[in-house]
């Protein structure tokens, strides 16, 4: 609440001096009821930290600005809202080859020295906060800037891409609608001009990117926006189907208090085990977080689910020498 009663000053004493009233510390303080050496400090700041161009006219016992132009911030950051600026900093330091994290590092910068930081230390904030991912594909800077470039003006994009499970590499021509950060990966979604459908493209596969002049009209968000989100995991273009899986009571400890899917059902059961409920539209994904909990998890539908895994868990027994 402070730091908008501020702000309601800073507003105030600009509407003044712009409408060529020549306002004073006395007049900002009898408007406000605060004292003269609270109002001269709230002007100081003005001129001091917000750059503003702010000179006294001794004849007429007022301020002016020495630039017209000049404009006040829209809103004062606040201590939390830097917090969160320095946070995504971190978060965000080893995505796309470190090109965000050092746009937020400097834009933190300026805002430190704006608001004076409110106590706030920097070097603090970086050894207590981290974040860690793995099994990420990182992107390269050059890449994620020219694919932003293209999202933001509506151009084509054209680049080699590699295709793990071709195990080949082929040129693209897209039509990029929108960037997702998934699980510490970029990840595009793009309308492939050769394949007439939408198609998802991890940047770090890419290679040769270059940004065209062909500009294009984005489609509707409804047209594109259920490649993104509805089923679990990153692919969505399947037909959607139930995944039922019941976690032993050990395992449940731990996961009933993680969220698979923003529509997911949790079931609590009389043993402690827990049956978890969710939309899929693509076994691929579901099928390693499956596995990754071994023999405390049970696939109870759908049928072809549970037989895949089977047919996993045959194969790895294979591999470690079973019969």
């Amino acid at each position: 609440m402070a730091e908008h009663l501020k702000f309601e000053r800073y507003c105030w004493f600009d509407c003044q001096v712009r409408n060529g009233r020549f306002p004073n510390a006395s007049t900002l303080a009898h408007h406000f009821e605060i004292c003269t050496k609270t109002a001269q400090r709230t002007i100081d700041f003005m001129r001091d930290r917000l750059a503003a161009p702010l000179e006294y006219d001794a004849h007429r016992k007022g301020y002016f600005y020495t630039d017209q132009s000049f404009t006040l911030p829209s809103s004062r950051c606040t201590q939390n809202e830097l917090l969160a600026i320095l946070l995504a900093r971190n978060l965000l330091a080893d995505s796309a080859d470190g090109v965000i994290s050092r746009s937020i590092q400097s834009f933190g910068r300026k805002l430190f020295a704006a608001t004076g930081a409110f106590g706030l230390d920097e070097k603090k904030i970086d050894t207590a906060f981290s974040a860690i991912w793995h099994g990420y594909t990182p992107a390269e800077g050059e890449i994620f800037r020219q694919v932003a470039e293209a999202l933001i003006h509506s151009r084509q994009l054209t680049f080699y891409y590699f295709s793990p499970s071709q195990n080949r590499t082929t040129l693209r021509l897209v039509e990029p609608v929108h960037l997702q950060h998934y699980m510490g990966s970029w990840i595009l979604l793009a309308r492939c001009t050769e394949r007439c459908d939408w198609r998802k493209f991890f940047l770090g596969r890419m290679s040769q990117v270059r940004l065209t002049d062909i500009p294009f009209t984005p489609p509707p968000p409804g047209y594109w926006q259920d490649h993104l989100a509805g089923a679990f995991g990153i692919f969505q273009s399947g037909h959607p189907q139930e995944v039922v899986l019941r976690f032993n009571a050990y395992r449940a400890r731990w996961l009933r208090h993680e969220i698979w899917h923003p529509k997911q059902i949790m079931e609590e059961q009389a043993d402690g085990s827990l049956i978890l409920r969710f939309v899929v539209t693509d076994f691929r994904e579901v099928k390693l977080r499956i596995l990754q909990y071994g023999a405390d998890v049970e696939v109870l539908a759908p049928e072809g689910l549970r037989d895949e895994i089977l047919g996993e868990i045959g194969r790895m027994v294979k591999v470690y020498g079973g019969e």
